[in-house]
């Protein structure tokens, strides 16, 4: 990965496109009384998608029951795991759940309950991810995963050719990953590569907190059950791999139908590290919306299916993306600039395998050319 701050959007153009959106977003809050942030409905959500993962495990332990039940209630616990991921976590570590710093950095660290890092989450997320969209060597999401390709200008291998048919079963272990070891990869990656300016007295403590919360969390969800439950090891095992499993499943879907599918762009900068663009359109270039009708799937994965005005606006609460998204897709069309979206879930699966499988055969281009 470059260092960060090596690549930076020029906006030759200066169009006004964003300025004028952001004027008329800010309009509709002030209009309506309503604040940026979270309101009374995304605190029951909360509560709600926090019961779904806490109140199985309660059951595990117990009623220690058969091993096709325990194994359900796992299965749940994964559900639980996405929602409160997509739902909870993401919007706080963005400062978008409340008003309070204290109530965004409480509901952020949830994410420590599901075995991950809030440190490198936001590191991750909102520094890389959020500015560098769709930039290869800058935003960890698309870089070169060995097992899957998710950029045209990363390297191909043989087995990509077969991404489309086993990306799902892969997806299953990336939370798994995560919590494992991601966690500590990426920590002394960010100092390396300097994301992380943090001093070194604060980063020793920062890998303190992170090694006592999976310290913590392990103990918890895998030691506890058997030590001071009787669960069988193996049981328990099995159905803490299958949380992640479906954990995984579904968050990492649920993110790569925003960004890995037909229509979205992957631009490189040029030998100066210039992206010749206005950020903003850049967003609009390399992100997609899906299913935006969808009320209970809006619901659960936290306002993810509006990635266009998340990505616009990362810091106003996902309640609010269903109003604001006809202020930006009327803006988007006033100024000629494409709004991305599938209609449907399907369709965007559809369109996400389909990219997949272009990805899996498609040769790394001439970069002097795509520079040009």
């Amino acid at each position: 990965m470059k260092l960060k701050g090596k690549v930076k959007f020029v906006n030759k153009d200066k169009s006004l496109f964003f300025p004028t959106l952001r004027k008329r977003v800010d309009a509709y809050f002030k209009e309506n009384n309503l604040p940026k942030s979270g309101n009374y409905n995304i605190l029951t959500k909360s509560i709600i998608l926090l019961l779904i993962y806490l109140v199985p495990f309660a059951l595990l332990l117990a009623f220690t029951p058969g091993l096709g039940i325990s194994l359900g209630l796992w299965f749940i616990m994964g559900i639980g795991v996405a929602g409160v991921a997509m739902s909870v976590m993401h919007d706080a570590n963005h400062g978008a759940f409340s008003k309070s710093k204290t109530i965004n950095y409480l509901m952020a660290h949830s994410v420590n309950l599901l075995g991950g890092s809030a440190f490198n989450w936001r590191l991750q997320h909102n520094i890389l991810h959020h500015t560098y969209t769709n930039v290869v060597e800058m935003d960890e999401d698309i870089d070169d995963m060995v097992f899957m390709r998710f950029s045209p200008h990363t390297n191909m291998r043989f087995y990509h050719k077969l991404q489309w048919v086993y990306a799902f079963m892969f997806y299953g272990l990336l939370t798994l990953y995560w919590v494992v070891l991601k966690d500590f990869v990426q920590f002394f990656q960010f100092i390396r590569n300097g994301v992380n300016a943090n001093s070194k007295a604060q980063n020793r403590v920062a890998f303190m907190k992170i090694v006592a919360f999976k310290v913590l969390y392990f103990f918890s969800i895998l030691v506890a059950p058997t030590l001071l439950f009787g669960i069988p090891f193996l049981e328990v095992l099995l159905g803490f791999l299958l949380m992640h499993f479906v954990a995984g499943v579904i968050l990492s879907t649920v993110f790569q139908l925003a960004h890995t599918v037909e229509g979205t762009s992957y631009p490189l900068p040029n030998e100066s590290g210039v992206i010749e663009n206005d950020w903003a359109i850049h967003q609009l270039n390399t992100t997609a919306n899906f299913a935006r009708k969808s009320k209970l799937l809006s619901w659960y994965v936290g306002g993810l299916n509006f990635q266009v005005e998340h990505h616009l606006f990362p810091r106003i609460c996902h309640v609010h993306y269903p109003a604001i998204a006809e202020i930006v897709k009327e803006t988007t069309a006033e100024y000629g600039i494409p709004y991305l979206e599938s209609e449907t879930l399907a369709q965007a699966i559809r369109s996400h395998v389909n990219t997949l499988h272009r990805f899996g055969r498609l040769q790394l281009p001439n970069l002097n050319e795509v520079m040009a």
